[in-house]
């Protein structure tokens, strides 16, 4: 269910870019460029830590859904399929999180 709900939410973003700037928020961000995207992911993810640590599940929840939503938005500002990024998680699936760092470390 997860990966359709976001791939979903990928197609919706998609679509946006070509709707009215003035009626859609993700149209906004997305002519604001890549920069301003990354800058609007990592306030959403403090915004989510800060729950985090205040221990309030329902702000988590709704401060991690508002993450998601703005990583998709980045990815499509810097033209990287979500299905790309899917990809790679999948080759991770079974690989220690230790044995895949240190791969990544030698490359």
């Amino acid at each position: 269910m997860t990966d359709d709900v976001l791939s979903r939410l990928a197609s919706v973003v998609r679509e946006r870019r070509t709707a009215d700037a003035e009626g859609s928020y993700t149209r906004q961000l997305l002519d604001s460029g890549a920069e301003r995207c990354a800058k609007k992911l990592g306030e959403e993810a403090v915004e989510l830590v800060i729950a985090a640590a205040a221990e309030d599940d329902a702000a988590v929840k709704a401060e991690a859904a508002d993450l998601l939503y703005h990583l998709i938005v980045l990815l499509e500002a810097r033209g990287v399929a979500l299905d790309d990024v899917l990809q790679v998680l999948e080759r991770r699936m079974g690989t220690s999180g230790l044995a895949e760092k240190a791969g990544r470390a030698k490359s």
